[in-house]
């Protein structure tokens, strides 16, 4: 990381600013050129290692390439906030960012999917225990992602 005063290597600091984000972008290759994807998403920490879900349709371009990457990019942010300058060149940026990069999967199992559901459920709501019919868990996709590299970076 270039600007290491920024970099943010405090791991439960890294959790509060995850658990701020209501986007995450993943970035899968397609035929050598990037496909980046905004997804709303849900997350765990897993023994000091981040899992991310993704509620996702079951069909599309994201689905069908999912099986050919063997890592996956993603990217969230928040705090976003101007700054201003008395010049053009003073202006700047607040944010913070968390970046890095994981191996996806498609769910199979329903309590697998269930179970990714109900952490992006409670990402962005207080409820923890959501009901989803059968039916509706055979139509749609749960992706994971487990996290193998990340990085966080704040400007405030």
């Amino acid at each position: 990381m270039r600007r290491k005063d920024r970099e943010i290597t405090d791991y439960q600091k890294i959790l509060q600013i995850v658990s701020g984000c209501d986007c995450c972008r993943i970035g899968l290759v397609d035929g050598g050129e990037p496909y980046i994807v905004p997804l709303n998403f849900g997350w765990e920490d897993r023994d000091g290692r981040i899992v991310l879900y993704f509620h996702s349709a079951s069909e599309g371009r994201k689905i069908d390439l999912i099986p050919g990457q063997s890592l996956t990019a993603f990217e969230m942010d928040t705090s976003h906030r101007l700054s201003p300058g008395g010049t053009a060149c003073q202006f700047s940026y607040l944010y913070q960012c968390v970046m890095g990069k994981g191996r996806i999967e498609i769910l199979r199992e329903p309590a697998e999917k269930i179970y990714g559901l109900q952490k992006i459920m409670a990402h962005y709501t207080d409820k923890t225990d959501w009901d989803f019919p059968a039916a509706t868990l055979d139509r749609i996709a749960v992706l994971r992602l487990e996290v193998c590299e990340l990085s966080c970076k704040e400007h405030a």
